[in-house]
Order: structure tokens, then C-alpha cells, then sequence
């Protein structure tokens, strides 16, 4: 399965006023846009070619892949205007994934689950689709019958009364033939509605657990602070490990006053600069973000080309 269509369209509101300078799946973990933390995910599984879709601050991608590239792997961007939702920008992307089965991957989440059982068992199965399934997680709202690979109802529209619910995870495998069940292309469409016709007329929406490693939705800026603690606890991810220089969490070229306290949990990206006397605690600051001398920090993010000055928890500059 070489392919791979990344969603990174969404708006990110939840994450204001951290996505009006980047989108979502843009903002840093570790030095590393967020996105590649799903592409190297998927290479290693066997993905080799990225399509993102974008509708927010289109312009950043581009801007962050200027040669249309990452690491060697083709990383092409479909446009829309109009936001589209998740079953619409599947839709409008049916054109590029009509030879065969290939991974849709919400581009908001940290992950390291193993895709292999799904390939297989989307393989195996025959399945339209094959969702990702947790047993833990705060939406609980798929209907799973685990024995029979298959999902059985999303969100309860369809009545069903089997006990198992999971949490989808935003991971899915997507046959072609699954597209006769999309909207119209250039229709706004949550991609749920789809899955619910393919079910009711009797298509094979498959899904495998997938409980193994950690699966953080990155949505507010709370999330996104513990998922860089969590991920740096776990030395995550398995698949392309830290290098020293993220392990670290101080970036090689930022520039740290000798009398400046970074905790371990905190993240100082590429040519920013912590003051004198700066005490920094579970914060994470841009490339390019400054935090003046003496500015005492907890739980803040300092955006690029921003300066956080003074005593602030909580915040974000």
C-alpha cells in the first residue's frame, strides 16, 4: 500500500491563536511539523507518496515542502476553497487513488499503532474500508463486532444493539469501489454519512483493533502540550526515533542564555532565544520565538517571531 491521503484541511479553531500563523498539522512537536509525524508513520508501513488536502493557511505547505517533497517521497496538496469535510475532501481526491488500496490519515494526530494488522486484515477481508478501532478514548461511538471484523453502526444511526463500541481513531484503509459511496464531488460532507450507506447496503466496512502504542488527538492546546510530554516519556515515535537533538528539546541553533532553566518537558525550537534568568516549564517555544530575561513560564507557547515577557501561565504569546 503505497499510497497515502493525509487530511489537512481542518480549521484548527479549538487551537486558536496558534493556528491563525500555521495550520494544525503544521504546528511543531519536537522540531518536526506535526505532519511528518505522519508521514514517517506511514512510510513505514509501506507508504511512498503523500496527497494533503488544504483549505487554512494553504500557503504554509508548500512554504514547509517547497520542493514537493519529504525525505524523497512525492508530497502533492489538493486545494479547497470551500472547505469540504472529511467524506467531501475524500471525494475530491478520488481522481489521484484509482489503482488500488491506499491509508487516509487525519493530519491532527500523534500516533504510533501498527498499521500492518489492518493492511492484512483489509486484505484479507476484502473490505471497502477498514478502520483503526481503540477500546479507550473519549468518543466510544463505533459499533464493532471484533469476531467478524466488522463495523456495525457509527454514532448509533443505524439502531444497532451490539454491546462493543470503540473509538475510531482517524485511521483508515480505503478501497476505490468505497468511493461510489462518497457525495458528489465539490459536495460538504462528513465521510460518516458514507460509511453508514456502504454499511446499510451491505458493503464490508471492516475494522481491526488497534490498542497497541499511544494515540493523542492533538485538538487544544492542553492536548497538545501533554502529547509533547507524553511523546517525549515514551520515545516515541518507535518508527523514527528522537534524535539527540529533539531528545534534548533545545534546538542546536537557538540561542539559551548560560543562566536560563529549560525543563525536560520543554521544547525551544530552531534560532529562538531565551533570555537571562528564564525559568521555562513544560513550554514550548517556535523556531523563531523569544522569551525575554527574567520571563518566568509554565505551560506556554511562544510563537514564532513572538516574544513572551514577564510571569505567564498558561498562555499563548
Amino acid at each position: 500500500m503505497k499510497r497515502a491521503f493525509v487530511l489537512g484541511a481542518g480549521l484548527g479553531t479549538r487551537l486558536k491563536p496558534l493556528t491563525d500563523q500555521l495550520p494544525k498539522p503544521l504546528i511543531p512537536v519536537h522540531h518536526r511539523p506535526l505532519l511528518t509525524h505522519a508521514f514517517a508513520h506511514l512510510r513505514a508501513a509501506g507508504a511512498r507518496e503523500f496527497v494533503v488536502n488544504t483549505h487554512h493557511l494553504p500557503e504554509a505547505y508548500p512554504a514547509a515542502f517547497p520542493d514537493g517533497t519529504w525525505e524523497g517521497c512525492p508530497v502533492a496538496f489538493r486545494h479547497e476553497p470551500v472547505l469540504l469535510e472529511t467524506g467531501g475532501g475524500l471525494a475530491n481526491v478520488a481522481d489521484l487513488f484509482q489503482d488500488g488500496p491506499f491509508f487516509v490519515y487525519n493530519g491532527d494526530i500523534l500516533t504510533d499503532v501498527p498499521l500492518e494488522p489492518a493492511i492484512e486484515e483489509h486484505q484479507r477481508r476484502g473490505n471497502l474500508v477498514t478502520l483503526l478501532l481503540r477500546k479507550d478514548g473519549p468518543a466510544q461511538n463505533v459499533t464493532f463486532d471484533e469476531a467478524e471484523g466488522r463495523v456495525l453502526d457509527l454514532r448509533g444511526a443505524l439502531g444497532s444493539a451490539h454491546p462493543d463500541r470503540r473509538q475510531f481513531t482517524g485511521l483508515y484503509i480505503v478501497d476505490p469501489a468505497f468511493f461510489h459511496y462518497l457525495c458528489p464531488r465539490g459536495e460538504i460532507e462528513s465521510v460518516v454519512p458514507a460509511f453508514l450507506r456502504a454499511i446499510a447496503d451491505g458493503g464490508r466496512v471492516g475494522g481491526v483493533a488497534a490498542d497497541e502504542g499511544l494515540w493523542l488527538d492533538l485538538g487544544d492546546r492542553e492536548s497538545y502540550l501533554d502529547a509533547c510530554r507524553l511523546a517525549k516519556d515514551s520515545a516515541f515515535p518507535a518508527h523514527a526515533p528522537w534524535s539527540a537533538d529533539e531528545t534534548a528539546g533545545i534546538h542546536p541553533s537557538a540561542q539559551v542564555a548560560a543562566d536560563a532553566a529549560v525543563d525536560a518537558y520543554s521544547s525551544v525550537g530552531a534560532d529562538a532565544v531565551i533570555g537571562a534568568g528564564a525559568v521555562l516549564v513544560e513550554t514550548i517555544v517556535w523556531a523563531g520565538g523569544r522569551v525575554a530575561a527574567g520571563a518566568r513560564l509554565r505551560r506556554c507557547i511562544v510563537r514564532s517571531g513572538q516574544t513572551a515577557v514577564g510571569e505567564l501561565d498558561s498562555r499563548d504569546i
